[in-house]
């Protein structure tokens, strides 16, 4: 009875959060967003120091990365799925709680086996958290407002990525590589206090968890970002070419599956919708392109122009700085303009930049990178909100959970195919490789602003912005 009396009283008003409990409510999801965006990629600059530490080969201690986007990336759609029949505050909660204690105990990890196994429930836990923030941003916000809601959750997600090795260098020259992941344990049980206290309670759907299409999801998506990590790191054709393969025959599989079902873990309903499909399509042509930059452009800093750690991490840090100007700006913008222009304007000055660091001289000045990271920066921040907005709108409200793991797993996958292609620049050629790159990543930024402006014939479908009855959990 107290659990019933505390869910209702978590019910939000009609139309979103205000007051105090807006601003708890939004500084509960800035704070995990952030810890578990970060955590995908602070991992990788420790890896070396990890693996010293651990007595483990450096092929081994890729496992610390692979562990965590791979728990993450298989459960993105089922508890997105679980957060719209138990409502995505309590998958969220629940999220929470694991990334803040599988952080701690990554902390105290004495061995390769237990920080793996550690980071495997850390992945879980920030599946919990990415999962469902979109969806109940969209329950926080008032609707006029949804596009600055969406703004400030895509600058967050977006500096979070793009800042991870720059904080893990500040941290390991301070400390040990154990103080990556404690960090996250106090920041955690603030968010924690927070969310239990102030999240709204949703709408609970009447269908249940469909244990057969979490599995196919899982084995798809596993072997699909398994496969493309495999191919990146050299692994033999054979092995990458058969954990794709049956990536696509487990993907069949659970398309033909989905097809049955009224409300589809992999929203195959929502992709039947011209603006869902073509704003999924533009976020996984815009995160390819980031992935492309944000893995060549250290290997070009430091291999071809003879840059220290510490000079590259500056040069990297105009591209998040005007993401964070651009974000926020961009967000109520697209409350007012179409995000198809929006979001098609800011991934051509996007393939715009990223054009222009590609083709820079054999010996750029510092002024020469640093303005042309910040046209790419002021790209990707214009576009993020918008898009964002678009995949949130363009769902109903009873299907937020599976556009807000659409979301999430479009910016893992697309992230993954960007490595793997760098990898393939590479092995073209070395030292031509990360230009090749750049220039590859600004064709998928220009694919997507193609794909954004056409979203302007798309006919959207009519639908109320939010639909809520509160439920007692």
């Amino acid at each position: 009875m107290t659990a019933n009396a505390d869910a209702m009283n978590a019910s939000p008003p009609e139309d979103g959060l205000s007051g105090p409990r807006f601003v708890s409510a939004i500084t509960t999801l800035v704070i995990a967003v952030g810890m578990s965006s970060l955590d995908t990629s602070i991992a990788n600059t420790a890896l070396p120091t990890i693996a010293t530490d651990v007595n483990a080969s450096a092929a081994a201690s890729v496992w610390v990365v692979n562990a965590y986007q791979l728990a993450l990336v298989v459960s993105l759609l089922p508890l997105a799925s679980l957060g719209e029949i138990i409502g995505y505050r309590r998958v969220y909660v629940w999220g929470l709680f694991g990334f803040t204690l599988a952080s701690l105990l990554c902390a105290v990890s004495w061995s390769l086996p237990t920080l793996t196994a550690a980071r495997v429930v850390q992945g879980f836990g920030a599946s919990g958290i990415m999962s469902v923030n979109t969806a109940l941003i969209r329950f926080i916000y008032p609707s006029k407002s949804l596009g600055r809601g969406v703004g400030y959750n895509a600058l967050v997600v977006a500096v979070s990525t793009a800042i991870g090795p720059t904080v893990a260098a500040a941290i390991l020259s301070v400390g040990s590589w154990q103080w990556l992941f404690a960090i996250n344990v106090p920041l955690g049980v603030v968010a924690f206090a927070l969310a239990v206290r102030v999240l709204p309670e949703t709408n609970h759907a009447a269908y249940r968890f469909d244990f057969g299409s979490a599995a196919l999801n899982a084995l798809t998506f596993g072997c699909l970002i398994f496969g493309i990590g495999e191919a990146a790191h050299g692994v033999s054709h054979a092995v990458s070419g058969t954990v794709l393969g049956i990536a696509a025959v487990s993907g069949l599989l659970l398309v033909r599956w989905q097809l049955k079902l009224p409300a589809p873990m992999f929203p195959v309903d929502l992709y039947r919708r011209p603006m869902f499909a073509l704003s999924s399509l533009t976020a996984f042509c815009s995160f390819s392109a980031q992935g492309l930059a944000f893995v060549s452009l250290p290997f070009y800093f430091q291999t071809v122009l003879g840059l220290s750690a510490v000079q590259t991490g500056l040069l990297l840090t105009p591209w998040p700085v005007m993401t964070a100007v651009l974000a926020p700006i961009a967000g109520p913008l697209s409350d007012r303009y179409p995000p198809a222009i929006l979001g098609g304007v800011g991934l051509a000055i996007l393939c715009a930049g990223l054009a222009l660091v590609a083709a820079l001289p054999n010996h750029p000045g510092t002024v020469g990178i640093v303005w042309r990271m910040m046209v790419c920066g002021a790209g990707f921040g214009f576009f993020q909100s918008p898009n964002l907005k678009a995949i949130m709108s363009s769902a109903p409200p009873d299907r937020s959970g599976g556009a807000s793991g659409i979301v999430a797993t479009s910016r893992l996958v697309g992230q993954a195919v960007g490595a793997a292609l760098v990898a393939l620049c590479f092995g073209i050629s070395m030292s031509h490789g990360p230009a090749l790159a750049l220039a590859l990543g600004a064709v998928f930024a220009g694919s997507g602003s193609l794909v954004s402006f056409s979203r302007l014939a798309a006919r959207p479908v009519g639908q109320p912005v939010r639909s809520h009855v509160s439920q007692p959990g």
